[in-house]
Order: structure tokens, then sequence, then C-alpha cells
């Protein structure tokens, strides 16, 4: 799966600060295979992109719409994001 996140102004070290954070680990450990994850960032540090090798979609929506760990710092640091399923084609 491929997720692309739009970043408030000046939100990047945030919102990686708690990706990077023991409660982001554990969150994200509940969705994805996480040393397979591949991030990347735009020069201007307002898109993020991450491939994400996931094990539980639901959870992975749940991250970003109801989880009660992660939901208030996307919320803070986020307007938007699209999460794409990929397929080989």
């Amino acid at each position: 799966m491929l997720v692309v996140g739009m970043l408030k102004d000046g939100m990047f070290e945030k919102f990686m600060g708690f990706m990077q954070s023991d409660a982001g680990m554990e969150e994200r450990k509940k969705i994805a295979n996480v040393p397979k994850t591949i991030a990347s960032v735009s020069p201007d540090k307002k898109v993020i992109m991450f491939k994400i090798f996931v094990h539980d979609e639901d959870a992975l929506h749940k991250f970003f719409e109801s989880n009660g760990v992660s939901k208030p710092i996307v919320d803070e640091t986020m307007d938007s994001y699209t999460i794409y399923n990929l397929s080989k084609v």
C-alpha cells in the first residue's frame, strides 16, 4: 500500500517524531511490517509518502481515522492523505 500525506506548514518534525516514538512504533506494528516500510518526503517537507507492507488494512484506516493514539497527531499535523492499494500489473 502507498500512503501520500499532505502536511500542514512546519509539522514534518512533529509528525515524524510521533512516527518514530515508542507509541508510534507500537501503532505501526499493529498495521504493517515496519522494517519493510519505505518513506520519503518532498524537499519542502509538506508531502510525505510511505510504501507500507500492510498485514491489517482495517487497522491502517483506523490509524488515520479513529485510533485514540494516532488520530490526534494526524489531525494536528496533516491536511489530507490518500491511501493507494498497489498491485502488480
